[in-house]
């Protein structure tokens, strides 16, 4: 057994000390309380009192559930110990509320707030399921691309590890704004909700119309040229203007302040992939653009050279961007692009 050395964390104003324990084939987290903070705050759950003292319901996706209850029952039973309350759980795959009461108030309180930092740290653990998209799959724009796609094949086929499996899928083209992990319906129900609370200030951008884009040039994510991963096509506004910069910034703000996304930049990347050696290994990958996960030692750069040389201000072409959607990971609709839970449009 291998305990790491643990921060200390503040989590709604109290302290807790993080314990990480590795076992083979297992690993578990607990938090210790360490005491209130100088600017403790208030409950963030009701707590409401019965006639055998208190309780609080909390929403918990269920696929949380069994980091609650630990390796058989270890951590709820932990829990259940330190604050001297007790901690009901939904069977497995059963969406519901995870109930905890005690005879004292403050006993329910500290097990809500066990309860929670458990659930916001595997929350952050677990891989996104759907993400933010803008479409470029344009009839014109997948021309262009499927042109592009020849073009490098016939004259720089000979350059290492080009080949054409690691070509996006030009029906799912798309810029992606941010990630998101909606773990049940509810959350995939909030997460459309606060896309069309967005729906306003992009239609004050712009100006109640669709905006006009051009997709030209190429360009690289890493430092080196000749060991490249990914290859994208920058994306700008036809006059110039910095309003699908505005539009994805505005986005990620307002998603991130509804804790339903994380802030990975300060501004968000404008790029469409065009080439992904993730690509590689699966060639029927069906979440191409996206952030499919491989390890980084499995990847096989390319030699873009010779392609940044000959291609460097290729047009794809030039369309009217109308929406944003909230795309499924590894899904498809009857168009080709991901599926979609939910959409605003620009006019």
């Amino acid at each position: 057994m291998d305990v790491l050395r643990p921060p200390l964390i503040k989590i709604n104003g109290r302290i807790y000390r993080r314990n990480i324990v590795k076992e083979e084939h297992y690993e578990e987290e607990d938090f210790s309380y360490m005491g209130p903070s100088e600017d403790e705050t208030c409950d963030s759950h009701v707590i409401e009192q019965t006639d055998k003292g208190y309780r609080c319901a909390i929403d918990v996706p269920s696929v949380l559930y069994k980091y609650i209850i630990g390796k058989k029952g270890e951590t709820r039973r932990r829990l259940e110990f330190d604050t001297k309350a007790s901690i009901s759980i939904p069977k497995q795959g059963i969406e519901g509320q995870i109930v905890i009461t005690a005879a004292q108030k403050a006993a329910v309180s500290s097990a809500v707030t066990r309860v929670e930092v458990l659930v916001e740290s595997f929350r952050k653990k677990q891989p996104f399921t759907h993400f933010l998209s803008l479409p470029l799959n344009d009839s014109k724009v997948q021309e262009g691309f499927q042109t592009f796609k020849a073009e490098v094949l016939r004259q720089c086929s000979q350059d290492h590890r080009v080949e054409e499996s690691i070509f996006q899928n030009p029906a799912k083209l798309h810029l992606t704004i941010g990630t998101l992990a909606l773990l049940n319906d509810a959350e995939v129900r909030k997460a459309c909700e606060h896309l069309q609370e967005c729906q306003r200030f992009i239609r004050d951008i712009t100006k109640g119309k669709p905006l006009p884009l051009e997709v030209t040039g190429i360009e690289y994510m890493n430092d080196d040229p000749a060991m490249v991963d990914v290859l994208y096509a920058k994306v700008g506004v036809k006059d110039g203007s910095d309003r699908l910069q505005m539009i994805a910034d505005r986005l990620v703000e307002h998603f991130v302040s509804a804790g339903l996304m994380v802030r990975e930049w300060d501004r968000v990347k404008l790029h469409g992939t065009v080439m992904n050696t993730l690509f590689r290994k699966d060639t029927t990958v069906e979440n191409r653009g996206g952030a499919g996960k491989q390890a980084t030692s499995e990847r096989e750069a390319f030699d873009a050279r010779n392609i940044l040389k000959k291609f460097a201000n290729y047009s794809f072409g030039e369309f009217e961007l109308n929406t944003v959607q909230l795309s499924q990971r590894y899904s498809t609709d009857c168009t080709g692009y991901y599926s979609s839970a939910g959409s605003i449009s620009f006019s």
